[in-house]
């Protein structure tokens, strides 16, 4: 059965840093562009961040552009993201997701990117505060 588990979010200041990671299982990560997702209260969920399935290749929303960075070790089958520089803006429950297609196009910023994912993990908040 395929489960993704997401772990490490907090509360911190802004410009402090955490690291998110999904485990997953039931699937080897590297056959699969995973994303990271977020979603604010009252707020539709939203692309983060994906790596592309071929060569491990990242994609991100212009809002983290400089400052989150998501990496993937295989040998853990684990997806990670680090936050670096966080903002007030960046609070969120934060979602790792794998899709129904496991090649799908990795661009956090397209319209309807959120719909390619099937699979979601349970969430990790974070909460930045100023």
């Amino acid at each position: 059965e395929v489960q993704l588990v997401e772990s490490g979010g907090g509360l911190v200041q802004a410009g402090q840093s955490l690291r998110l990671s999904c485990v997953v299982s039931g699937f080897t990560r590297d056959d699969y562009t995973i994303g990271w997702f977020r979603q604010a209260p009252g707020k539709e969920r939203e692309g983060v961040s994906c790596i592309r399935s071929n060569d491990g290749m990242p994609d991100y929303a212009d809002s983290v552009k400089g400052r989150f960075t998501i990496s993937s070790d295989s040998a853990k089958n684990t997806v990670y993201l680090q936050m670096n520089n966080l903002t007030p803006a960046d609070t969120a429950v934060y979602y790792c997701a794998a899709p129904a297609t496991r090649a799908v196009r990795c661009a956090s910023n397209a319209p309807g990117f959120t719909l390619l994912y099937h699979y979601w993990g349970q969430g990790t908040q974070v909460t930045v505060s100023s």
